[in-house]
Parts: structure tokens; sequence; C-alpha cells
């Protein structure tokens, strides 16, 4: 493994110091007595010794003040550490939210796909959030104290070689060796570091995923493989947090190994200088007391060294949380942190735009999947104003990617996506509420009531219309809580129409120019689905796209859209596509691509449609 970049490190650290630098520099100040005052305490045990072990014999009232002095001076250090840590807490919390304040606002409001940057799960996710931004956070903190530990460092040595020059430069020689091999294992704890912190989040994203499908773990009676899989990914995080942990454990044990070399060196250097009286016992009280504490300055700038690979690990995976034009100079950029006080008004809905909908077109998409060819290839599709449009295919034709593509939430290989003519650089931040909104294949609720799902922070002026419109408000009326529902994770709670239905009412709510939908009634009674399908179609947003292959979707359309393979088979009225695509045929007629899995779902109350 290459040694890790420290350039973006600093940047972001630095960065860090100065977002709040007036509570930054109060917390060094506060800090530095704590590193200076124990050069008074060495002093004190200097007097108090050569008192106690001098010639002439001393007072014993003098030697307790010296005492009480020593034990007040220890004292006040230990308020002062109170003190110095309560305030710093604020900037440790403030200093984490900045960061993932920016990846949060990068993956919402960047440019570009996020889901093309997004992990393979929701808890590798978190867990970089919360391991990786925490340790970005604590390389700053351990520079808090690197002033004081010079300041004291300095002064140590100023006054342990007025005593005895040699011996002080017999102290200082282990410790510049023991950062000289902190510099040096620095690549690998880089590469540990890494690798626990990968196999912790592999163990988060799957704890997560076991709580979200439980349901399917009881009901294929996997709790034993699922248990099996769990032990397997925790003993290997389990070895990596090791190798980690064993790293940083020798870099820290040579360090009081140090510590001891340097004790011993003061106890075999002074032993004959002591016979001699050219070096008193009071001498050795402050070498002593000195040496313990001058190993906090290669402490510090021991922790610093091999943070800066642990950073360094922890900056890139936040910045692969990002756009691609973004770095770490955006991961770190920004002061405003409302930790205390009401945070800034949010408005209640986006700004109404003043451009509505006439046309939005994508020419020539291409979008390539996996390594067999999957995805689209140069496909067009053309959606007017008041138009209602249905793209249909067989399973794993492009029609989910078609519209996730027209949206912007796959980036393209290839092609232009339009609105009213204009081409988008970025269409997913052109095409949101109130332009476009869109209920996905896969129904996404929160752990919340039902209203705060519908609403998302959005004003509730079009809610009813919308519970309407999704064919919505029976199944509301028969909750007890109404829109106080509270859905459970995923929307547990409710069934896989609610689901579809609530999904719809979500994108409804936003009062779109245009309203595009996935897969909206599968799970829906033939009732119920010819209903909504009437309400869409009828009050509904005046444009609509859909993605379907349900009959009472197909007859409604006044365009069809026929993907297949990827490419666009058909286009237009859907009894002249009957007439004239074989694919559009052979998707009616009930056959998929094997030859047996039945893709158009026909009424049983509806004749069937005839050219």
């Amino acid at each position: 493994m290459t040694r890790p970049r420290t350039r973006p490190v600093l940047l972001v650290a630095a960065r860090l110091a100065r977002f709040d630098l007036r509570r930054y520099l109060i917390g060094a100040f506060l800090w530095l007595p704590v590193s200076v005052i124990p050069l008074a305490g060495g002093l004190l045990l200097k007097e108090i010794f050569d008192l106690i072990g001098g010639d002439a014999p001393a007072a014993l009232e003098h030697i307790l003040v010296l005492c009480a002095v020593y034990a007040g001076v220890e004292l006040l250090r230990g308020v002062v550490i109170v003190v110095a840590w309560s305030y710093g807490v604020y900037w440790w919390n403030a200093a984490a939210t900045l960061l993932r304040a920016n990846v949060l606002r990068s993956i919402l409001t960047a440019p570009g796909p996020a889901a093309a940057r997004l992990p393979h799960s929701s808890g590798e996710a978190v867990a970089r959030m919360r391991d990786d931004v925490s340790d970005v956070v604590e390389l700053t903190d351990e520079s808090v104290p690197l002033a004081g530990m010079s300041l004291f460092g300095v002064a140590a040595v100023v006054v342990m070689a007025s005593i005895d020059p040699v011996l002080t430069l017999a102290l200082i020689v282990p410790m510049i060796l023991i950062a000289l091999v902190s510099r040096l294992m620095g690549t690998t704890i880089a590469r540990l570091h890494g690798d626990a912190r990968a196999r912790g989040a592999a163990v988060a994203s799957f704890v997560g995923e076991l709580f979200s499908g439980v349901l399917a773990v009881k009901t294929a009676g996997a709790e034993t493989a699922a248990l099996h899989r769990l032990r397997h990914l925790n003993r290997r995080r389990r070895d990596a947090d090791v190798k980690d942990r064993v790293a940083i454990g020798l870099l820290h044990g040579l360090t009081v190994a140090g510590i001891e070399v340097g004790v011993g060196l003061v106890l075999l250097l002074t032993a004959s200088s002591m016979r001699r009286g050219d070096f008193t016992v009071g001498d050795f009280a402050l070498f002593t007391a000195y040496v313990g504490w001058m190993t906090g300055l290669p402490r510090v700038v021991g922790a610093i060294l091999y943070r800066i690979p642990q950073s360094a690990v922890g900056v890139g995976r936040l910045t692969r949380l990002m756009a691609a034009h973004e770095d770490a100079d955006h991961l770190s950029r920004g002061k405003e942190v409302h930790l205390t006080g009401p945070p800034p008004p949010v408005p209640a809905s986006p700004p109404r735009h003043h451009d509505p909908l006439e046309v939005v077109e994508a020419r020539g998409v291409t979008v390539r999947l996996g390594v067999n060819g999957g995805g689209l290839h140069s496909v067009d599709l053309r959606v007017t104003r008041g138009s209602f449009t249905v793209v249909t295919g067989a399973v794993g034709s492009g029609k989910t990617t078609l519209v996730r593509a027209l949206l912007g939430l796959v980036p393209l290989d290839a092609g232009t996506i339009s609105w009213n003519g204009v081409s988008l650089d970025d269409p997913g931040s052109h095409l949101v509420p109130g332009r476009a909104a869109y209920a996905g294949q896969v129904p996404r609720l929160l752990s919340a009531s039902l209203r705060e799902n519908l609403l998302l922070g959005h004003a509730d002026d079009h809610l009813s219309r919308a519970l309407k419109l999704a064919a919505f408000e029976d199944d509301l009326a028969g909750m007890a809580d109404g829109l106080g529902t509270v859905v459970g994770p995923r929307g547990i709670r409710l069934s896989g129409g609610q689901l579809q239905r609530a999904t719809a009412a979500r994108a409804l709510v936003r009062d779109p120019d245009l309203l595009v939908v996935d897969d909206l009634s599968s799970a829906l009674d033939v009732e119920t689905e010819n209903l909504l399908w009437e309400r869409l179609a009828g009050d509904g947003p005046e444009t609509v796209l859909v993605v379907s292959h349900r009959r009472a979707a197909l007859e409604r359309a006044d365009q069809v859209v026929v993907l297949d393979r990827g490419r666009v088979a058909g286009s237009g009225p859907l009894k002249e596509l009957l007439r004239t695509c074989p694919e559009m045929r052979r998707l009616w007629d009930g056959v998929g691509n094997s030859g047996q899995t039945p893709l158009i779902l026909r009424s049983r109350v509806d004749p069937p449609l005839t050219s």
C-alpha cells in the first residue's frame, strides 16, 4: 500500500481549527496551563527533597508549607483539566457536525446522481459518518495540547540542562527515536485502520439489513444462516481491529519504553554524581518528575503522526460519498453550525419555477449497467404537456433505468436530457419539485408518522387532494390515528398497496408539472387499481409519465413506449402498436421473453382490447 496522501488531511484539520477559531484558541489556552503547571511541580519537588536530604536540618513547618503548595498546584491543574475538557466538547461536536453536514449537503444537493457514490448499504454510510468523522476530528483535537506540551518541553530542557546537559541529552535521544518510528509506521497504520473500518462497516450494514428484513429471515427459516453470517463478519472485524490496535499499542508501548529508558538512564548516570554530591536528591526528583511529563510532547506528536494516516483513510471514505468534482476542500468548508439556539428557517415549500413544462425529451440516451451490456442503448423519449405516457416492456428491458436517467438519478454514458428545448447539464438538479415528482418502484418510507412521510417538510396545501388522487382516503379513515399513524421502519405497518399509494400521494403533494410513477399499482386489487388510474388520468397532474405493464394504465395512455433489451421497439398509441409492434403484441398476449412469464395482467371484468 502506498503512503496515504497527507495534504487533504492537513487541509481539513486546518479548516476545522479555523471554522470556530475563537473556541479553538480558548480551548488551546485552557489546556496550556495543564501542560505548564508541572514545571512548578517539579521545582517544588526539588526544593522539598533538597530540604529533606540536605546537610542542615530543615524546619518541618517549611516542608509542610511546600507540600501544601505542591498539592494546591496539582489540584489547580485538575480543575483546569475539567474546565478545558468541558469547554472543548462543544468545539469537538461542532467540528464533527460540520463534516457530516457537508457530506449530507453534497448527497442531497450536489450535481450528479447520488446513487452512484453511495455505498451498497445505509449501514456502511452511517459507519462512515460516525467513525471516519471521529477520526478526522480527533486529529485536529490532538493539536490542541501541542502548544502547551512544546512550551513545557522547551522549559524543562532548559531547566534540566542547567543542572546536567549530558543527562538531558540522554533523555531526549530516545524520544526523538520514538518520533521517527511513529513516522515510519504511518503506512502500516493506515492500511490496518482502513481494513478495520471496512470490516466494521460491513457488520453495521448487515445488522441494519437484518433489522429491516427480519420478516424475510423468519419466513425463510434462515435464522441460523443469518447468525452464522453475522459471526463470520464479526470474526473478520475482530481480527482487523486486533491488528489495528496492536499497531497502535506497539507505538504506545515504544513511547512507554522511552519513558522507562529515560528513567533508567537517570538512575545509571546520576549514581556517581550523587555520591560526589554534584547531583542532589532534589535534582533527581526533578528529573524523574520531568521525564514523565516530557513524554507528553512525543506522545502528542506520535498521536498526530499515527492519526494522520488514520484520518487520511477517513477523509478518503467521506469524500467518496460526495460528488465527483468535490474533494477535501468541500468537505471542510463553511462555518454555520447550529448546536444551540433555533436553526435558520427552512422554506415551507420550494419556490415556484418560472418555466412550466411544455416538453421534456431524452435523446440518444445510453446507460451502461454491468459487464453484460445491460441498460439503455440510444433511447429517445418525448413527453409533451398534457400527455399520459406509459413506458412498458419485459422485465429487464430498461423501463426503470429510462425514467431514472430522465430525472438525473443515474449517470448518462451518452445522450441528452432537455426541458422545453433547453439541454440540461444536470437533470437531477433541474427536475425537482415542483417541475417533477417521482414515485419510485420500491416505496421508501421513514419510521415516522404518515403525515411526516407525505410532507417531508413540504406545505400541506395539496395534501387532501393528493390523498384523494392516490385513492388513499378510505385507508386513512380506517386508521385510528389518521395521519398521525406511525408507519414503522420502511413503512412495515402498511400493506403493499398502501405503501405504493402513500408514495404516490407524497409525489402528488408537490403539485408537479410532471408526475413520474414506476410500477405504481402492482400490489393493488383490480377495483382499487382502476380507481387510481382513473383519478390520475382524469384529475391528476396535467402531464404523467408511467412505467407499467398493467392494462388499466396502458388503456388510458396517449402514448405507449415499448422497450426491448434497452432499445425502443415501438412508440405510439396502444391500438397502433398492437398492429405494428411485434413486441407489444407479444407482451399483450401475456408471454415474456422466457415464454412463460405473464407481463400484461388482464382485468376479469373488462373485455379484451382489440385492434
